[in-house]
């Protein structure tokens, strides 16, 4: 996922803080409207996140659903790790991709790993999630 408005506004130190970018990120409107239809509350939680693993696939026959459904399964999954995980942030790379940085300075791409389970159920989030917390 490419943010490139985020790109350009972080040459601008007061254009968005962090906590507005986390803000931002976080709005996942499809994602939140799927999950909240199937019963799923989407609290930011790591187990909201297994909740979601169970969630019946019905965007898989939609290309522009499964696109979207990736992207804010992707960010949600950044967000409920930057909110959980101590030290973990948001970081967005030169082209706006916006990744999760650990307090290590290890990168993950949770844009990738939303798109994979949109699109196969694997990895489930609440195991990229608890790869991502034991780092």
């Amino acid at each position: 996922m490419n943010i490139p408005f985020l790109g350009r506004r972080r040459e601008d130190p007061g254009a968005l803080d962090p906590e507005g970018i986390a803000d931002l990120l976080a709005e996942c409107e499809l994602l939140r409207s799927q999950a909240a239809r199937d019963g799923v509350r989407l609290d930011d939680s790591p187990a909201s996140l297994e909740e979601l693993d169970q969630v019946v696939p019905r965007w898989r026959d939609d290309e522009e659903d499964l696109h979207r459904l990736g992207n804010d399964a992707g960010l949600y999954l950044g967000t409920v790790i930057v909110r959980t995980v101590p030290g973990a942030a948001w970081h967005l790379w030169a082209d706006g991709h916006p990744v999760v940085r650990l307090a290590s300075g290890r990168e993950f791409d949770v844009v990738a790993a939303g798109h994979e389970w949109a699109a196969s159920g694997a990895p489930e989030l609440s195991q990229v999630y608890a790869e991502v917390a034991e780092n």
